[in-house]
């Protein structure tokens, strides 16, 4: 039998129940259309806005170069990417149209960061997206270190050149990724110089005053096993009047011919019969107003250390420079007559690269690029990687060094 309190209680406990159901059901109808649901069944509608990072979350090898934000149906409202370590934001730009964002510079390799982005779709409604990624290590990726710059006029003879910081072993790949083009329609053909370097050049020197372009493809592309490309830019550079200069040791003088003319024949000294001038075709590679030169960095020993070399051009990698001279022997014979260098090819200059010296009329209207040829001197032809010196190297053996 139940007693009348029993049943009371009962009761209160039912009611309480359908309270609370009632309460339930509010919380996931009512409340959520409230808080802008348009559909007509009264569910919540999340936004169609679709968030896409390309660096996915928990990814360990990220492009330093591509890594961005897309949005479809939608737009993009805001993008934080910042580095893990530091908390150090990285600025980037929206595109006008709302629907992508990408970093104003190149990302570093081998960096944690963390990336979060918010989108809008056409009704208002808000999408959210969030990556936390590692860009790929400097021990899984290379670089191509290159030559020219972009923006610089050069010489006719200045190679296009590669120095990578990791033995390529799938030199196809690599240089399939990199293209070389110039305005003057030249053919223009790759050569491999060992595993690091690749240089390329048309058959004859580039045509004066035409503009050469490199695209550089090579994010992502697999150069040797478990180490990627991280590169991904367009370069360009424009060939200037054409100026080769020609040394003859014989004659200790160099013609300088420009655009075809012959504008200035001057003195020089050579290399000494102990130490002689490479021969060959000579690409100045830098300058350099005044430099240091000592002969126990070329393996010379200390047979000599200059602190200030004037107006000097480097024409090879081992030591062989174009520069002023100004501790020439002023007695007999005169300067211009007698090879008295370890090697170089010098020109009357004055201490401290001052006066109008014709060492600095020579520096002044050089480029990096143009052409120094030695002839007649009793040493061998120039190595072509000793230096930009490829133009030493028949067309046919240049074309057969190519990976294509």
């Amino acid at each position: 039998m139940t007693t009348p309190d029993i049943a009371a209680r009962r009761a209160l406990v039912a009611c309480a129940a359908l309270v609370v159901g009632a309460l339930a059901l509010t919380a996931c109808g009512g409340d959520a259309k409230a808080e802008g649901s348009d559909d007509k069944d009264g569910r919540a509608r999340s936004s169609t806005a679709e968030i896409t990072i390309s660096a996915e979350d928990g990814s360990t090898g990220a492009s330093i170069n591509s890594t961005g934000v897309k949005v479809s149906d939608g737009k993009l409202t805001g993008v934080r990417l910042t580095e893990s370590a530091t908390g150090a934001a990285v600025p980037g730009s929206i595109t006008a149209d709302g629907k992508s964002w990408k970093p104003k510079e190149q990302l570093e390799r081998g960096t944690k960061y963390q990336i979060s982005a918010t989108a809008k779709d056409g009704d208002g409604k808000t999408a959210a997206a969030n990556s936390v990624f590692t860009t790929v290590s400097s021990s899984n990726s290379f670089i191509g270190t290159y030559t020219p710059d972009g923006g610089t006029t050069v010489g006719v003879g200045m190679p296009v050149s590669f120095t990578f910081d990791k033995a390529i072993s799938d030199k196809k790949a690599v240089q399939s990724n990199i293209e070389v083009t110039s305005s003057s329609g030249q053919e223009v053909v790759g050569h491999w110089f060992g595993t690091q370097r690749l240089d390329f050049r048309p058959r004859e020197y580039w045509k004066a005053g035409s503009e050469v372009t490199m695209k550089i493809g090579l994010d992502g592309v697999e150069g040797a096993n478990g180490v990627y490309g991280v590169q991904d830019k367009t370069v360009t550079f424009t060939v200037g009047r054409s100026q080769v200069s020609t040394v003859d040791v014989n004659t200790q003088t160099m013609t300088v011919v420009r655009d075809g003319k012959t504008v200035k024949s001057v003195p020089i000294s050579a290399g000494s019969p102990e130490h002689t001038t490479y021969n060959g075709q000579m690409v100045i590679s830098e300058k350099s107003r005044q430099t240091r030169m000592n002969g126990s960095t070329v393996g010379y020993g200390g047979e000599y250390d200059i602190a200030d070399v004037p107006n000097a051009m480097r024409l090879t990698t081992s030591g062989t420079f174009i520069h002023g001279n100004y501790w020439y022997n002023k007695g007999n014979p005169p300067f211009g007559k007698q090879g008295t260098s370890h090697g170089c090819v010098g020109l009357a200059d004055a201490q401290g690269a001052k006066g109008d010296t014709m060492a600095k009329w020579f520096f002044d209207n050089s480029l990096v690029g143009d052409v120094v040829t030695v002839k007649n001197s009793p040493d061998s032809t120039v190595a072509p990687d000793n230096g930009l010196n490829g133009w030493n190297m028949a067309w046919s053996a240049w074309t057969a060094g190519s990976a294509l």
